[in-house]
């Protein structure tokens, strides 16, 4: 898909496209498959085809992993803030971002058994820190806190955002390593539309 935006090839496009309605083998994307089904007849530029694809395919979808990201941000937050152990901590952030990954990766029409699963975790591993997200991630949490939460968080409190921030992250590599297609038309995840989500379910 990248190289049809870049090259503007017509061919490869229809392959794609083939590949992604393949994929996306949803009930409820079966209205969304048959609108894209119809309108591809009227449209011949590969950018706006993938376009079309962008919003009859991969919205809800996109909307659905935000979802999913903020659920476990969310869980790991509450949960940290209220461990009596770090030993805990450790495990159940651990087991809650591999049980996101599964879930990104389902939502978008992946399978990913025990060996799979590892392997996209190396691949957000991967990506963040080719990236720079982690570090990105550790700036944006400490400013945040720093200005707005320094009088009001506990030290518990303050480790449950930063460990929700990281999750995040780590949930938005898997979006953008998962998602079948680049975002074209559509907005990429942002890390600070999920902090205040994340603070505001705190305990």
């Amino acid at each position: 898909a990248e190289h049809c935006l870049l090259e503007n090839d017509e061919k490869q496009v229809s392959q794609v496209l083939r590949q992604l309605i393949q994929v996306m083998d949803r009930q409820e994307l079966r209205r969304g498959k048959q609108n894209l089904q119809l309108h591809l007849r009227d449209i011949h530029a590969p950018r706006e085809q993938l376009v079309l694809a962008e919003r009859e395919l991969l919205l809800s979808l996109d909307k659905q992993a935000r979802q999913i990201i903020a659920h476990s941000a969310r869980r790991i937050s509450v949960v940290t803030a209220v461990s009596p152990a770090a030993v805990f901590d450790v495990l159940f952030v651990a087991f809650e971002n591999l049980r996101m990954l599964r879930r990104i990766a389902a939502n978008y029409g992946g399978r990913p058994g025990t060996v799979g699963l590892f392997r996209l975790a190396r691949m957000v591993l991967a990506h963040l820190a080719f990236t720079g997200g982690l570090a990105f991630t550790s700036d944006i949490v400490q400013q945040f806190i720093s200005t707005k939460l320094t009088a009001k968080l506990s030290a518990r409190l303050g480790e449950g955002l930063f460990n929700a921030a990281m999750t995040t992250r780590i949930g938005i590599a898997a979006l953008d390593i998962c998602r079948p297609l680049p975002f074209i038309e559509a907005e990429k995840p942002k890390l600070r539309e999920f902090i205040g989500a994340v603070t505001r379910s705190s305990p």
